[in-house]
């Protein structure tokens, strides 16, 4: 069924809903700390993917799981780092400098000259929604949030890899459970002893909206663009952390936000119209060999 919807569609869908589970995210720092956070929603994740795809692990051999096993490591990190630096940014400044990842990678997969000026557009874009020439400056939270940026670029290769190689959401049903096993070690002992109900129905609140939706939808959609048009479609990724800022966090826009987000889309839709693939050719410019 999801063959009929839009890939960019699919990947909108997903950004809108990473985009309110961090805010939802935000709740919890207090409560769990922001790895217990990580942990939970991965964990929570984890039961709700395993319960509904019901995988058989014993089936592949574990040159099969290698690359969803990389993808868990991947995923692990990339969601520590996101939620540690949005525990000393603005939503919409991390998700920003976190867009530097797969604005990279779709650079380095550009089948064209022509196709870097979508990349430069939309860097244009988060340059007018950060506005990083007024900011304050916090340098370990833009440590945090440039390494969760190598980890998004990370995710977009070794996720197209997963999905090619295995049906459904099978791919997934590995990678998730792996994040929560490595998140463990750094969130079972902040969260320990604060597990409240309350906690928990937010933290499952949260793992639906992130990572669960989400990284579905990007792994479907994944299978059918190229890691370059899927790369710089998230680029509409900082216009709709703004936007949720605004509603559900008080962070007003400004006009240059305005300008910035139309340009951002204007990269996204070039990008997507032009960026879907074969699945029955190979991705010949894939960084992983």
């Amino acid at each position: 069924m999801h063959e009929r919807v839009p890939a960019w569609l699919l990947a909108v869908v997903a950004m809108l809903s990473v985009q309110v589970g961090a805010a939802v995210s935000i709740q919890l720092f207090d409560d769990v700390g922001v790895a217990g956070s990580a942990w939970l929603r991965l964990t929570l994740s984890a039961i709700v993917l395993i319960v509904l795809v019901r995988p058989r692990y014993w089936q592949w051999s574990l040159a099969d799981l290698r690359a969803p096993i990389l993808l868990g490591v991947v995923s692990a990190g990339m969601a520590l780092c996101f939620l540690a630096a949005l525990d000393r940014l603005p939503l919409g400044t991390v998700v920003a400098i976190e867009f530097l990842g797969p604005l990279t990678v779709a650079a380095l997969n550009s089948r064209s000259r022509r196709a870097l000026a979508w990349p430069l557009l939309a860097l244009l874009g988060v340059l007018l929604l950060t506005e990083p020439w007024r900011a304050q400056v916090d340098l370990i939270g833009i440590a945090w949030a440039l390494a969760a940026a190598v980890g998004w670029g990370l995710y977009i290769i070794v996720t197209q890899r997963v999905g090619d190689q295995f049906d459904g959401l099978f791919g997934l049903s590995v990678s998730i459970p792996v994040a929560a096993l490595v998140t463990a070690v750094v969130g079972v002992p902040q969260a320990w002893g604060h597990l409240t109900i309350e906690v928990l129905l937010i933290a499952l609140g949260a793992a639906i909206l992130l990572p669960l939706i989400p990284w579905t939808l990007e792994f479907l959609a994944l299978r059918r663009l190229t890691k370059a048009a899927f790369g710089t479609l998230m680029a509409l990724e900082p216009a709709f952390a703004v936007v949720i800022g605004a509603v559900l966090l008080s962070q007003a826009a400004g006009v240059l936000d305005v300008v910035g987000i139309g340009c951002v889309m204007a990269a996204g839709i070039a990008a997507e119209r032009t960026g879907h693939r074969d699945r029955d050719q190979p991705d010949l410019e894939s960084p992983i060999t």
